[in-house]
């Protein structure tokens, strides 16, 4: 270890000795009332020390006030340097700043908020730009040119975005437009995978539900298909029962709502009554005299037990 070395570790004295003139410093800088103790030194290098004070300041806790005090060579005169705020060891700080593109959620996005797309976003690649089509010197050229010329139709430079909404009948845009290929961009492999692995989690077969499934939505008759290369996996459910009802699911998903998980017999119906219509059944007007419990008896003995 070399002595300049030494010399920088070790403050120097007469640096170490002006806490007066430091704290004076420090509540120069300071609100009055918010500068503490002094809460030590540190060399910062040849005759230069800072001191540190203790901050009061409501909502800085374990901040201190830096006062660094210096003198040249030879000197005798030791004169300020700069009075900051910093953190200590145990400092309460502000949570490190994250962009607003990173703070994003789903479901953040209410009525009206507008959500600009990053030009160099990864789950997207442009659309049809017109830098696919063959050299002007190749065959297939030659083949387009003279079928736009047999056509009489105007063949239209650049992209998409840039030509007119309503493109002319025959025009490369207008065929590009037929196919789905209008769009300024699309979605990219990166972004396809990147929803796939999302709606995989949320209405995969590794999910709960599915778990305890009589069956997956690939048999179900309430999974409306999709097209393009998702509608391989993915279906979108129409089960308004369903925990997953308009949601984009696995064909691998299930839930107890299948349309074939438990078919419920119909109720049993009764027959229906049957009228005979060409019989009589007589009924009496009147019951008779031996149809009731008591036995019928005549007028003498009536008469006797004193009956009228």
């Amino acid at each position: 270890m070399s002595a300049a070395t030494t010399r920088s570790r070790t403050p120097d004295r007469l640096c170490a000795e002006a806490v007066d003139l430091a704290r004076a410093a420090a509540e120069e800088a300071a609100a009055p009332g918010v500068v503490g103790e002094h809460a030590g030194l540190v060399s910062e290098g040849d005759r230069v020390v800072t001191h540190f004070f203790e901050c009061k300041e409501p909502g800085y806790r374990g901040w201190r006030w830096a006062a660094t005090v210096a003198r040249a060579s030879r000197a005798k005169i030791v004169t300020l340097d700069e009075v900051v705020l910093l953190p200590g060891p145990d400092a309460l700080l502000a949570p490190e700043w994250v962009p607003w593109s990173e703070r994003l959620r789903p479901g953040d996005l209410g009525p009206g908020d507008l959500l600009p797309t990053d030009q160099e976003d990864l789950r997207l690649e442009p659309g049809y730009t017109g830098e696919e089509e063959p050299p002007p010197n190749s065959v297939l050229s030659g083949e387009i040119a003279e079928l736009a010329e047999a056509e009489d139709a105007d063949v239209t430079p650049g992209t998409p975005a840039v030509q007119q909404t309503v493109p002319a009948r025959g025009s490369i845009a207008a065929l590009a437009e037929e196919l789905g290929l209008r769009r300024a961009r699309v979605l990219s492999r990166y972004g396809l995978h990147v929803a796939a692995d999302r709606w995989e989690d949320a209405f995969g077969p590794k999910t709960p539900m599915a778990q305890a499934a009589p069956a997956t939505c690939v048999s179900c008759g309430f999974l409306t298909p999709i097209g393009g290369s998702l509608g391989q996996a993915f279906g979108v459910c129409a089960n308004e029962f369903s925990p997953a009802d308009g949601h984009v699911v696995s064909l691998g998903y299930g839930c107890g709502g299948h349309s074939e998980a438990a078919v419920m017999p119909k109720p049993p119906q009764p027959p229906a009554p049957v009228i005979d219509e060409t019989r009589v059944d007589p009924f009496p007007l009147r019951p008779s005299r031996d149809s009731g419990s008591v036995p019928a008896t005549g007028d003498d003995e009536t008469a006797e037990l004193g009956h009228s």
